[in-house]
């Protein structure tokens, strides 16, 4: 019987394994994209997550209400890999013979891919456990609510699933690299990202006359531009705080100064340390940029998630493995992202790292994510299985 974990240099040591069941596993993935659910609402993703790891002879244990883990192999854990369930309120529109069946709710962001990459490292993982014992555990966690802020990670580590973990691997998909290659980054490799809501309230009236009211509109316009402006002044600029607006709303008559204004946007940033710092601001910037117009403030800051922080040990892993398994081009250095993303609270806990999976079809579209036309090249689940497997079997190990 062969050792997995205790070869010097594996060479494309997972593909023998996952060529039979990726027919399998392509047909999973498109059933998945034709029927996304929303954050918390996944409940036939798990159910059909569960019956094929039951149909393995593997034990799922359900998350409360979505979302599950499974653990495969015996022994101490030696990792675990997290892959996101969840889908976006976004309308689809690629045309695809699979395209979502759920009107205004769609996979635009590869959890899909995500999902049953989980999957099938935990199908490679078990057939080849049960033809020689792996020597630890491998845990999966299919995370509910990764799209929603601060996300359902929270819930998932309040439940348990890091429990003996000594480290975590997760993949993001990536539509700007080219499939069969992954971005890699040790640091902070996505940005933190927060939620703010701003309510201006006053007495309203007439636009001939805004000494006589408070010009609710024009404290609007100058939060607008100001908080943004006096942020990059009091944080350090190398941590690139970033505040855009995604809403602004007030007024039903070119005459008429509104009585309630709201806005809406999000706040990012590189750095952690800055990131409690900006956060600590926010309050006091929003309240002295309005205080000339005399408006009422109402602001609601939704912290979201810290920055994605790759260690250098969980980083190595990936990258080795990725060589391995598909080549020495195969890895790329990926410059950080300002998205935000909720695998940073389970590296608050413990070690670990995220790669980026390239989805994009080389010479083809480039596409972004959270776009409904976003369509990626389906080799590339193939290209995750194999390098987060790899990476499964390396951390083996280390225990």
């Amino acid at each position: 019987m062969r050792n997995y974990t205790t070869e010097a240099e594996p060479t494309a040591l997972v593909a023998p394994w996952l060529e039979p069941l990726l027919p399998e596993l392509l047909e999973f993935r498109r059933d998945l994209h034709a029927h996304p659910e929303l954050s918390f609402q996944e409940f036939r993703t798990t159910d059909r997550l569960a019956a094929r790891l039951e149909a393995a002879g593997l034990t799922p244990r359900r998350l409360d209400g979505t979302g599950l883990t499974v653990d495969v192999g015996e022994g101490p854990i030696a990792t675990a890999l997290r892959g996101d369930i969840d889908a976006l309120p976004i309308i689809e529109d690629t045309g695809l013979v699979f395209a979502s069946k759920n009107h205004g709710v769609t996979h635009a962001c590869g959890h899909d891919v995500h999902t049953t990459t989980m999957l099938g490292i935990a199908l490679v993982l078990q057939r080849m456990h049960e033809q020689a014992p792996l020597g630890a555990t491998v845990r999966l966690i299919f995370q509910p609510a990764e799209e929603t802020m601060p996300g359902g990670a929270h819930a998932c580590i309040d439940q348990g699933v890091l429990e003996g973990v000594p480290r975590i691997l997760a993949l993001h998909c990536d539509p700007r690299i080219e499939v069969g290659k992954i971005g890699t980054r040790i640091g902070a490799i996505t940005s933190a990202s927060d939620t703010i809501r701003i309510e201006l309230s006053g007495r309203g009236g007439h636009t001939s006359r805004p000494h006589l009211t408070e010009d609710l509109v024009f404290a609007l316009a100058q939060i607008a531009v100001n908080v943004p402006a006096v942020l990059s002044r009091r944080v350090d600029v190398r941590s690139g705080v970033s505040v855009v607006w995604g809403q602004i709303s007030a007024g039903s008559a070119p005459n008429a100064i509104p009585g309630t204004g709201y806005m809406a946007g999000t706040m990012r940033c590189l750095d952690r340390e800055a990131w409690h710092a900006a956060g600590e601001l926010l309050d006091e910037v929003v309240h002295q940029v309005a205080a000339p117009y005399g408006v009422d403030v109402r602001l609601e800051h939704t912290r979201g998630v810290p920055p994605v922080v790759n260690s250098e040990h969980e980083t190595a892993i990936i990258e080795a493995s990725a060589r391995a398994e598909i080549g020495e081009n195969a890895v790329v250095l990926t410059p950080q992202s300002m998205g935000g993303e909720d695998f940073a609270w389970f590296l608050a806990e413990i070690p670990g790292a995220m790669m980026r999976l390239g989805t994009k079809t080389p010479g083809g579209e480039e596409y972004d994510l959270h776009r409904g036309d976003y369509i990626l090249d389906e080799r590339a689940l193939s290209m995750g299985i194999r390098v987060l497997t790899a990476a499964a079997l390396r951390a083996i190990r280390d225990v």
